[in-house]
């Protein structure tokens, strides 16, 4: 079956195409071309002006609609998608929080049940385990009791369990961090530095063994630190001074406009993805939630756009969906609408290594696009050649 998508502004990774066409047929687009292609026994999705874009890749989300990935049900999973499909996100990675071990084996084979049977919602790209190796100062709303150093004996069980882990973010100053890290690059998982009091050195040195990601900028990191008067650049200044890829909280709140703009001067578009982080209360409203399953989450409070631990000291996590993310880099960062998009789409979809596939507007690749509008209202989003949203 073909479809043909008219009448909108078409962004590609380097241009946008007022008034073009993109033909899609079994899945995949068969042309990206300007103007009005004629197309025989097509179905028409006319996009009224607005833009079309290759859909919005969250390569770190726990949750959204009142469900977490770590409910441990296929039911969470699904409706996960769902909601994140309604507002433009035609790929994610479903991520853990810090947990016992056989907690994450179940939520891996859930994971496995799960993608069978996911029709409806963004596609799933595999997992992303955030934890338990992290630093405990550095926990953020990690639960402490999980926290614990890289164990070989621990990881490779999990690595030998399931083939669907495609991240994994740790502390590359910990005991045993770097071997960890070797041992990712080996299997050929992303490995991210995450929840960390690392300085340049140890940040270096993981660069060097396999880390190649920062796990969202400026939460639960060092940055300048005074040791005995001298001192120290921590993963903040080592980010930005090495060939690191970065991900960052795009709600505006996590990262003020001033934190976005900076980013955005020193990686630019190329090197910087946005995510949602979002946890289970993304698309509900505020009021009390549970971060985690709902067997042993934590219990946190949502108010102000955003998830605080119930002391209010710190953030518990995003409530952001994927259109926030977008509006905010182009109205708060002023960054151009090409270039935020490219931070949704193309630049993640590299960092997970399936730029081949998904991520751009492209003949070949994927039919997953969105279609929305000046405000960055999503109106329409396809996964797959398949509408599973439209208002």
């Amino acid at each position: 079956m073909k479809i043909k998508l008219t009448n909108g502004i078409i962004l590609t990774p380097f241009r946008a195409i007022k008034n073009g066409t993109v033909i899609i047929e079994n899945g995949q687009i068969l042309g990206v071309h300007e103007g009005n292609v004629e197309v025989s026994d097509a179905t028409e999705i006319d996009a009224q002006g607005q833009y079309i874009a290759p859909g919005f890749i969250d390569i770190h989300v726990h949750g959204g609609g009142g469900f977490d990935f770590m409910d441990g049900t296929v039911e969470a999973f699904l409706k996960i998608a769902e909601l994140h499909a309604q507002y433009g996100t035609t790929s994610l990675v479903p991520t853990t929080l810090t947990a016992e071990k056989e907690d994450l084996l179940q939520t891996l084979d859930v994971y496995e049940k799960a993608t069978r049977s996911n029709t409806n919602g963004a596609a799933f790209l595999g997992m992303h385990l955030e934890g338990p190796y992290f630093a405990l100062s550095q926990r953020g709303a990690q639960d402490p009791r999980y926290i614990r150093n890289p164990d070989p004996v621990e990881y490779e069980e999990i690595l030998n369990h399931s083939s669907s882990i495609v991240r994994w973010s740790a502390a590359p100053e910990l005991e045993g961090a770097i071997a960890f890290g070797q041992r990712l690059r080996q299997k050929g998982i992303l490995a991210a530095i995450a929840h960390t009091d690392a300085f340049y050195d140890d940040v270096l040195e993981a660069y060097e063994n396999g880390y190649s990601l920062v796990t969202h900028l400026y939460s639960a990191m060092s940055g300048v630190t005074r040791k005995n008067a001298f001192r120290y650049a921590g993963v903040i200044e080592s980010a930005f001074l090495l060939d690191l890829d970065v991900e960052i909280i795009g709600d505006g709140i996590h990262l003020p406009a001033p934190l976005l703009k900076l980013i955005y001067k020193i990686k630019g578009a190329d090197r910087t993805a946005l995510i949602t982080d979002a946890m289970r209360g993304a698309g509900m409203p505020e009021g009390e939630s549970t971060l985690g399953s709902l067997k042993n989450g934590l219990k946190v409070i949502i108010e102000d756009g955003v998830a605080k631990m119930p002391d209010r000291t710190s953030f518990a996590g995003s409530v952001a969906t994927f259109d926030r993310l977008v509006r905010n880099m182009v109205n708060m960062a002023n960054v151009s609408l090409l270039e935020a998009v490219r931070m949704a789409s193309t630049t993640p979809a590299r960092i997970m290594g399936v730029e081949n596939r998904k991520g751009s507007l492209a003949k070949g690749k994927d039919a997953d696009m969105v279609i929305f509008d000046e405000d960055i209202n999503v109106r329409l989003t396809m996964v797959g050649g398949k509408v599973v949203f439209k208002v």
